[in-house]
C-alpha cells in the first residue's frame, strides 16, 4: 500500500476513533479521560492501516475497529480504571440489594436500599456514580471457593472457548429473566441503552431525567443483574 493511500484511510477513519471513543466512555468511571482513549485509538488505527491486507477478504473498516477497540481496551487494562474502590462500591450495592431481596421477595426501592447502607439518598447516588463503570460479569465472579475455574471446568468436550459460555443459551436466558424482573423504569433504560443503542443523553430525553440520573439508574440496574446472575452461577456449579 502506498504512503499516500495510507494517509487517506487514517484520515478517512478518524472520526470513528473518536466515535468508539465517546462511546465507551458513557461504560466507564469519571476518571477516564476520553483522550487517553483516543489516543490509543489513533495507535490502533495507524497499527490497522500497517498490517491490512485486502486480499485476506476484510474490509478496511471491520478491521480497523477491531484493531481500535483492542488498543483502547488495553489502554484501560493498562490504566487499571476498575480500581478497588470502584469494585468495592458495586459490590457493596449489590449485596445490599441482595439482602433486601431475600428480605422482601422483591426489587427494593433506592430508599430502602440507601437506608440497609445506612446513608442518606444524595450520598447513596454518589455511589452509584462511583461505581457507575461496573461491568456485569467480572472473570473473578467465575471461580468457586475452593479456586476451581468455573469456565474451565464447563468448557465442554469439544473445547468450547471459556467465554463461548457466557454467550450461551443459558446464559442469556438467565440474563433475560433477570432484566424480565428489573423495576420497569431501569428495565426500560437497559432496552433503550443495550437493544436501541441510544446512548445516556437520548435516553435521559425519554424518560425526562438528566443525563447524570440515568447513569445512576444504569449502574443500579447492572447491580441488581449481578445479584441475579451470580445466583445463575451458583446453580450451575
Amino acid at each position: 500500500m502506498q504512503v499516500s493511500d495510507k494517509e487517506a484511510l487514517v484520515h478517512t477513519h478518524l472520526p470513528m476513533v473518536k466515535r468508539i471513543a465517546y462511546h465507551m466512555m458513557t461504560r466507564l468511571p469519571a476518571c477516564v479521560e476520553v483522550d487517553d482513549l483516543i489516543q490509543a485509538g489513533l495507535m490502533g488505527l495507524l497499527d490497522a492501516v500497517d498490517r491490512f491486507n485486502s486480499e485476506q477478504g476484510a474490509h478496511f473498516e471491520t478491521y480497523a475497529t477491531q484493531r481500535i477497540r483492542g488498543a483502547m481496551l488495553d489502554e484501560l487494562r493498562d490504566a487499571d480504571w476498575a480500581t478497588r474502590n470502584v469494585r468495592r462500591a458495586g459490590r457493596q450495592i449489590e449485596n445490599t440489594i441482595n439482602v433486601l431481596q431475600q428480605r422482601h421477595h422483591r426489587q427494593p426501592s433506592e430508599q430502602e436500599i440507601a437506608d440497609e447502607m445506612g446513608l442518606d439518598i444524595q450520598a447513596y447516588f454518589e455511589l452509584l456514580n462511583d461505581a457507575r463503570g461496573s461491568q456485569l460479569v467480572y472473570y473473578e465472579d467465575l471461580h468457586s471457593a475452593d479456586g476451581d475455574d468455573f469456565l474451565e471446568r464447563f468448557a465442554d468436550a469439544r473445547n468450547q472457548a471459556p467465554f463461548d459460555i457466557l454467550a450461551s443459551r443459558h446464559f442469556k436466558g438467565a440474563l433475560a429473566k433477570a432484566v424480565g424482573i428489573l423495576p420497569e423504569r431501569e428495565k426500560q433504560l437497559m432496552g433503550m441503552y443495550y437493544e436501541q443503542d441510544m446512548n445516556f443523553k437520548e435516553i435521559g430525553a425519554v424518560l425526562g431525567v438528566s443525563e447524570s440520573r440515568v447513569c445512576q439508574l444504569h449502574g443500579q440496574a447492572i447491580a441488581r443483574l449481578r445479584g441475579r446472575l451470580h445466583e445463575w452461577s451458583s446453580s450451575v456449579e
